[in-house]
């Protein structure tokens, strides 16, 4: 152990940690839970401070072979090689103040070790002096957490779906061919085609992926520069626009300096969109899944008209079952996004004048969203979309058995003799056709002509 000094007095350190007094201040005092700060977080809030030593440089505040030291030791976290030095979980201060001061301390103190000094000392690079120069906790974390979402959006789960999506569109192609009986209520309907049901699958996920993108307006907004309150104390000016312009640059995307940083501090509202937009993601998939392992059930005495790929087996105890273990997990995820934006939309709307004290809680769940969707959409696309086939044998016999045929008779002879014929086949177990021709409202050619399945997937052709 070394000894390491802070406001608050002697505090004794792992010899071998980067971190120091603040650091395991924290530690001690919130062991809570194992809900670590994710990785993805702990890179934003070091690219962040990486752009602050250049522009701190920049600007003549901070000496040029100190700010070395310091972006090396910022790019070694940013590359996960320093992950051992972050031990604190989200239950904290609700700034985030102990994860600020976990980087600040780690990148300082192997700045010190770059340049030959003794860890702990502070000298020559001091966390808050020269790492959080011109910083605040309460503008660099929910920068951070913004940067983490985006990058996250655009390199996890923007592939995720768009790989999705032209899944979907593929077996809907494959399958436009496919007639099957259509279900409403959970009760026969009228029939379509196994690809346009696809089809509703992939509009659902293009309209939640456009929906997703529609936030990043306000998510590429960024609180840097408003440090304690949103005024800007102890920054220079301009310092708010050149922090964003070294953002773009480090990250390769494109942020904007926030309208107002009172709102960007004291509210997290642009979190929130995005996890109202999660959660339409999470809607749709819920949906998909549900149905592609009803359509799967079976497989002799369910509906079984999709075969799913045999991926591991599916009970202990009975030999030769399969189940849907992709479906399945896709909607365990939607359950937790749907809990996570409960959680976000609470944590959200508990801003106090000046400051929302919920920061670490919403970068933990909003990003846990993001990864649980885009891991989960590019398992179920690889794992179960991929693979799936049509039972068409057993889509006929259903098809063929279903009484919804007879809606193909309004037309011609009224709904209400169409529900006599439909009913009297229920009710005596008969064929439609042996039921309408038992009942003489039509003949076996005039049944043949009217009820043809395939016809119905469609409006009927214009006639001049």
């Amino acid at each position: 152990m070394r000894k390491e000094k802070d406001a608050l007095g002697t505090v004794m350190v792992p010899e071998e940690k980067y971190f120091g007094a603040q650091t395991q201040r924290a530690y001690e005092n919130f062991k809570i839970g194992q809900e670590f700060f994710p990785k993805e977080f702990i890179r934003a809030h070091a690219l962040v401070k990486k752009a602050a030593c250049r522009v701190n440089t920049a600007l003549g505040s901070l000496d040029a072979h100190l700010a070395q030291a310091i972006e090396q030791a910022a790019d070694e976290v940013i590359a996960g090689e320093l992950d051992a030095h972050f031990p604190l979980v989200i239950w904290q201060s609700g700034s985030g103040t102990q994860f600020n001061m976990n980087v600040n301390e780690v990148i300082a103190n192997r700045a010190i070790e770059i340049l030959g000094g003794k860890i702990g000392s502070k000298k020559p690079v001091h966390p808050n002096d020269h790492v959080n120069m011109a910083q605040s906790t309460n503008d660099t974390i929910p920068t951070s957490m913004h940067i983490a979402a985006v990058l996250s959006l655009k390199e996890k789960l923007h592939p995720a779906l768009t790989d999705l999506q032209k899944a979907l569109e593929e077996k809907a192609e494959a399958f436009k061919a496919i007639v099957k009986i259509g279900r409403t209520h959970l009760q026969d309907a009228t029939p379509l085609t196994l690809g346009q049901e696809f089809s509703g699958y992939a509009a659902q996920v293009e309209q939640a992926h456009e929906g997703i993108a529609h936030t990043f307006k306000h998510l590429s907004e960024l609180a840097i520069g408003g440090t304690a309150v949103g005024t800007g104390l102890n920054t220079k000016t301009g310092f708010d626009q050149m922090m964003v312009e070294e953002i773009n640059k480090i990250s390769g995307h494109k942020f904007t300096v926030s309208r107002n940083k009172f709102a960007a501090l004291a509210a997290h509202d642009a979190i929130v969109e995005l996890s109202g937009a999660l959660k339409t993601l999470a809607a749709a998939l819920m949906k998909i899944a549900n149905d592609v392992r009803w359509l799967a059930s079976g497989p002799r005495s369910g509906l079984g008209e999709l075969n799913l790929p045999a991926n591991e087996p599916g009970s202990s105890i009975m030999p030769g079952k399969i189940n849907p273990t992709q479906s399945e997990m896709v909607t365990m995820v939607c359950c937790q996004v749907m809990g996570n934006d409960a959680t976000i939309s609470i944590a959200g709307s508990q801003g106090n004048f000046e400051l929302n004290v919920f920061k670490p809680l919403l970068a933990f769940t909003i990003l846990q969203s993001i990864t649980l969707l885009a891991d989960a959409c590019a398992s179920f696309t690889e794992k179960a979309l991929h693979g799936i086939e049509a039972n068409e044998k057993n889509i006929k016999a259903n098809l063929d058995d279903s009484l919804m045929l007879v809606t193909a008779l309004n037309k011609h002879i009224g709904y209400d003799k169409a529900a006599e014929i439909a009913l009297k086949a229920w009710r005596e177990d008969k064929t439609l056709k042996e039921a309408a021709l038992e009942l003489g409202y039509l003949n076996e050619r005039q049944f043949k002509e009217w009820v043809r399945p395939e016809e119905m997937t469609r409006p009927d052709t214009m006639r001049s």
